[in-house]
């Protein structure tokens, strides 16, 4: 395709050409994939598919190492009486935890991954946002889960939202290396760009905002923050995972989604799966490609785990809390 971000026209002009999305028809899809009926065989491997693509995550000022050190052992064996139950994507923490994190999950395979940018409003300069970029990289993070500007996206700085993305993933190349592009993602936090799509009032800005983020670079694109009212909805999702498919149509490039916040039961969760299977096929069905921003959801899959294996339902205190 054309280099539509040769300046600020030409990226203003390409975005507001999108087709308008129509919400009605939208939202219809999306809950009819939601009503698919999943049976016990294929219900069992959905659960496990779910867990190994959570971002275990805690995002609080009250965060402590030990608590940290407790989540990346929950990551890594979700329920201790059941070892065949596999390994979350990744524990996600704030940029100070990140060693902590880095040296309880060890060789488990379980990445770091870190929010930065003056996450979450995202409300501060760029030589700030990319130091915070930078010092996660360099204590260990394996990805980077950065916020926009929605402020700067809502007043049509579209270029400027353009240049801070490309200029954070520039910060996620590991110091002396090179960037995830030049590398083929060897020396490189991947970069996951969160719209929080709650505070961006419309389905065409989730879609213009969507290829804004793709063209910049963005390995992922990630609904919310979980830290405001409106996170991830099936409709904003499934219009994510339409503009994912219709990038990779045009470029030939593949970038995950991530929904995050207000993901809770199993239920949810294999509505959101049969959504990528339709819309993008097997090929995203992989941690590599989809992942769940989610706290509470574990707890809900293991249970669910739990009852098909042993016919009884266990109930929250046979999990730990987070």
């Amino acid at each position: 395709m054309a280099d539509v971000t040769a300046d600020d026209g030409a990226l203003r002009r390409f975005l507001h050409g999108l087709p308008g999305v129509d919400a009605v028809g939208l939202e219809a899809r999306a809950a009819t994939l939601g009503t698919r009926s999943i049976k016990t065989t294929a219900k069992a491997y959905a659960i496990d598919l779910a867990i190994s693509m959570i971002d275990l995550t805690t995002l609080e000022g009250a965060d402590t190492p030990g608590k940290v050190r407790a989540l990346c052992a929950k990551g890594i064996h979700p329920d201790p009486t059941d070892r065949t139950s596999p390994k979350v994507a990744a524990i996600c923490v704030y940029p100070d935890m990140v060693a902590t994190a880095k040296e309880a999950l060890g060789d488990s395979g379980v990445h770091v991954a870190s929010v930065a940018t003056a996450f979450p409003a995202g409300r501060a300069a760029l030589p700030v946002k990319l130091a915070d970029t930078r010092d996660a990289v360099a204590a260990g993070a394996d990805e980077i889960d950065m916020v926009i500007d929605r402020g700067a996206f809502l007043s049509g700085r579209y270029m400027e939202v353009f240049e801070e993305i490309k200029a954070v993933k520039e910060a996620c190349a590991r110091p002396g290396g090179t960037s995830q592009t030049e590398s083929g993602g060897g020396s490189a936090a991947h970069l996951k760009v969160i719209f929080e799509t709650g505070e961006l009032q419309t389905y065409d800005n989730v879609r213009r905002v969507s290829w804004l983020a793709m063209l910049a670079g963005a390995d992922f694109i990630k609904t919310s923050t979980g830290k405001v009212a409106v996170n991830a909805t099936p409709p904003v999702t499934l219009l994510m995972l339409e503009a994912v498919r219709d990038f990779h149509a045009a470029t030939g490039v593949q970038v995950g989604v991530k929904p995050a916040g207000g993901i809770r039961t199993t239920k949810d969760a294999i509505k959101y799966l049969v959504m990528v299977n339709e819309t993008l096929g097997e090929r995203w069905l992989t941690a590599d490609w989809f992942r769940f921003g989610a706290s509470s959801l574990l707890n809900d899959l293991l249970m669910q785990r739990q009852k098909l294996s042993t016919g009884r339902y266990s109930g929250p205190d046979y999990v730990t809390v987070d």
